[in-house]
């Protein structure tokens, strides 16, 4: 059995990831008919001392998309003192599965991260009241919030609005989607730097422009929450968060800090449709973060963008924190 210690970063990170994947392997035990002995998924709790106490299901296609963990290790493991500071519950959310059953769900929502319309999905809906009642039950100072590309979406999306109400929840968020063109795959450092100042004094521009005409909320100021994100820079999903949070440092290095500040809490899109009276909700628009790069080496897409390589005891990492000032 595995015996955690918070304050090991490998511990968290193997854990998070792992009680995703048993998500996903609920979701496939389903589809393939395997029942207890037979289910593969009850493994990838049961070794770090979690018990499954909740199933969450898609209204739309009835495939297991979340999870609810409770946190309960042997007394041998408490008696010795090897459990440290474990989280009481875990809400854990898979991204997509391409098997047949639940693929055009999956892909239905991710085309909303990208439209920012996630938030209006009967998904998330039912992913947000899971949380709530976990919350209203062990206290946001003893959970966890986790997930995987679409679910590490649905784990954003719910940690932002949970924070929004000052109850920030501690959130694992793995090679979370980002609905912005992916810039960081340019080679040239100074046409990556170059294009992201000509895209953020565009922003700063209509955000004056909208703002000056109405009257909305700065999502900057309504929580402060720090999530650990976790992404691979040969991800195009995910990668853009590497350059999208390092912009902020180079722009108050160039004394273009103004400009940041105007740009940084909006995305057009959202100021296009709030211009129109519609709401929309920027995933990417964060205020802090723990970034963690995967340095090792991807030989391809599905291995950069996977699940799996965070669990790996022998990865290269370099973690940065970016706060909003």
């Amino acid at each position: 059995m595995f015996n955690f210690c918070r304050n090991n970063p490998h511990h968290r990170r193997s854990v998070a990831a792992s009680l995703v994947q048993g998500v996903y392997i609920q979701e496939k035990d389903r589809q393939q008919k395997r029942l207890w002995p037979q289910a593969l998924a009850p493994h990838w709790w049961l070794f770090f001392h979690f018990q499954l106490i909740n199933v969450l299901w898609d209204d739309d296609d009835r495939s297991i998309f979340g999870a609810v963990y409770e946190f309960k290790p042997s007394q041998a493991s408490c008696h010795n003192h090897t459990v440290h500071r474990a989280p009481k519950y875990v809400v854990a959310f898979r991204g997509t599965i391409t098997n047949v059953e639940s693929i055009s769900q999956d892909l239905k929502l991710s085309l909303q991260i990208f439209v920012e319309t996630l938030h209006e999905s009967s998904r998330f809906r039912v992913a947000m009241q899971a949380v709530q009642h976990t919350v209203a039950s062990g206290g946001a100072a003893n959970i966890w919030l986790v997930g995987h590309s679409l679910g590490s979406a649905i784990a954003m999306l719910a940690g932002k609005n949970m924070a929004k109400t000052n109850c920030p929840i501690e959130s694992y968020l793995f090679n979370p989607p980002i609905s912005c063109a992916p810039i960081e795959q340019i080679q040239n450092p100074a046409q990556k730097m170059g294009i992201r100042f000509v895209s953020n004094v565009i922003k700063a521009g209509v955000a004056v422009a909208v703002k000056g005409h109405q009257q909305r909320p700065d999502p900057f100021v309504l929580y402060a929450w720090t999530p650990y994100l976790f992404v691979n820079p040969d991800d195009h999903i995910c990668s853009e968060y590497i350059g999208h949070f390092e912009q902020r440092k180079k722009m108050e290095e160039m004394g273009a800090g103004y400009i940041e500040r105007l740009a940084m809490p909006n995305s057009i899109g959202s100021l296009v449709l709030g211009a129109r009276g519609k709401n929309s909700e920027p995933l990417h628009l964060l205020p802090s973060a723990f970034l963690t790069r995967n340095l090792s080496p991807s030989p391809d897409f599905i291995q950069a963008h996977g699940i799996k390589q965070w669990w790996r005891p022998d990865l290269n990492c370099q973690s940065n924190l970016y706060q909003f000032r």
